[in-house]
C-alpha cells in the first residue's frame, strides 16, 4: 500500500511539473525542428542517433526555458489573476526545485549538444542565453513577443545544425518564419492581460499600441510567417505537397484572427493553443510528405 501511495505522489509530482513548463506547448517548437531535419535530408545524411539527440535537446532546453520563465515571473504570476494559480505562487512547486529543474534540463541540453557535434555544444549556452533572457523581456521592452520568437525559432536552426554541423540558409529562413509565427500568436495571447500590464507597468505590444491594433500588428508580422514559409518552396524545389500544406496554414492564420476581435477575446486561448498547435503539426506532416512522394 505504500508503495502505491508513492507511486501516487510521484505520478502526480510529476504532472505538476508537465502542467509548470506547459509540456504540451512542446508541439509548436518540435515538429519545425523535425521540419528542418527533413529539409536537411537534401543534403547530409540523417540518422536515428542524431534524430534521438535532438528530440533530448528540444525537451532539455523547453523545458529548462519553462523553469527559469516561471522562476523570474513568479511575482508577477502571483498578481495576475489569469496565472496566479500556477505552480509556484500557489507553492506547489519551491523555487529550490524549480531551480533543480532548471539546471538539470540546462545539463541535460548541453549533454545533447555534446552528443550532437561541436558547433552544437560551443553554441550551446549561447542558446540558453537567448531563451533565459526572453524572461526578462517584459519589463523593458514592447518587443518581447519578438524575443519569445526568437526562442523558438532557434529550434529549426539547431536541428540543422546538428544534422550538417554548418549554418545554411534554408533553416535561418524557417526559423525566421518561426519567429514571426510565435510573436505574432504571443502578440494575440498578450491582449488578455491588456489592463494588468498597463497596471504594472509591463511592456507589451497591447499595452503600448492598445488591443485593436495590436492585433492588426499580429496579423501583418503573420503574413511575413507565410511569406517566409512560401520562399522554401522555392529555394528548396518544393512540390504540390508542400503547396497544399502552405495554404492549409494560411487558412490556419486567417482564421486565427477571424475568431479574436477587440471587443471580444473569449477565443484568445483557443487561437493560441489549438490553432497553433494546428499549424505547426500541418507544417511537418506535409513537409514530409513532400519529401517522401
Amino acid at each position: 500500500m505504500q508503495l502505491v501511495e508513492k507511486l501516487t505522489v510521484l505520478i502526480d509530482k510529476v504532472l505538476t511539473y508537465g502542467k509548470m513548463i506547459r509540456f504540451s506547448h512542446t508541439v509548436f517548437a518540435l515538429p519545425f525542428a523535425f521540419s528542418s531535419v527533413v529539409f536537411s535530408s537534401l543534403f547530409y545524411k540523417v540518422t536515428l542517433e542524431k534524430m534521438f539527440w535532438i528530440l533530448i535537446a528540444m525537451l532539455g532546453a523547453r523545458s529548462s526555458a519553462m523553469g527559469f520563465n516561471r522562476i523570474v515571473d513568479r511575482r508577477i504570476d502571483a498578481l495576475n489573476p489569469r496565472t496566479k494559480n500556477r505552480e509556484l505562487p500557489t507553492g506547489k512547486i519551491s523555487i529550490i526545485e524549480a531551480s533543480i529543474f532548471v539546471f538539470f534540463f540546462s545539463a541535460l541540453f548541453i549533454y545533447a549538444a555534446y552528443k550532437l557535434n561541436p558547433l552544437c555544444f560551443y553554441l550551446s549556452p549561447v542558446a540558453l542565453a537567448v531563451i533565459f533572457f526572453y524572461s526578462f523581456t517584459k519589463r523593458f521592452t514592447w518587443l518581447s513577443h519578438l524575443f519569445l520568437g526568437l526562442s523558438l525559432g532557434l529550434a529549426p536552426v539547431g536541428a540543422w545544425l546538428a544534422i550538417a554541423g554548418r549554418f545554411d540558409l534554408p533553416p535561418i529562413i524557417l526559423g525566421f518564419g518561426v519567429l514571426t509565427w510565435i510573436g505574432a500568436s504571443d502578440i494575440i495571447y498578450a491582449c488578455q492581460d491588456y489592463e494588468f500590464d498597463v497596471k504594472y507597468g509591463l511592456y507589451s505590444i497591447p499595452q503600448k499600441f492598445g488591443i485593436e491594433k495590436a492585433l492588426k500588428i499580429s496579423s501583418a508580422i503573420h503574413l511575413l510567417t507565410f511569406i517566409s514559409f512560401a520562399s522554401l518552396k522555392f529555394l528548396l524545389n518544393l512540390g504540390w505537397i508542400y503547396t497544399v500544406g502552405l495554404i492549409l496554414i494560411g487558412i490556419l492564420l486567417v482564421y486565427q484572427h477571424r475568431i479574436v476581435k477587440p471587443n471580444d477575446l473569449s477565443k484568445v486561448n483557443f487561437a493560441f493553443n489549438n490553432v497553433n498547435s494546428l499549424v505547426s503539426t500541418t507544417y511537418f506532416v506535409f513537409s514530409s510528405l513532400e519529401l517522401m512522394f
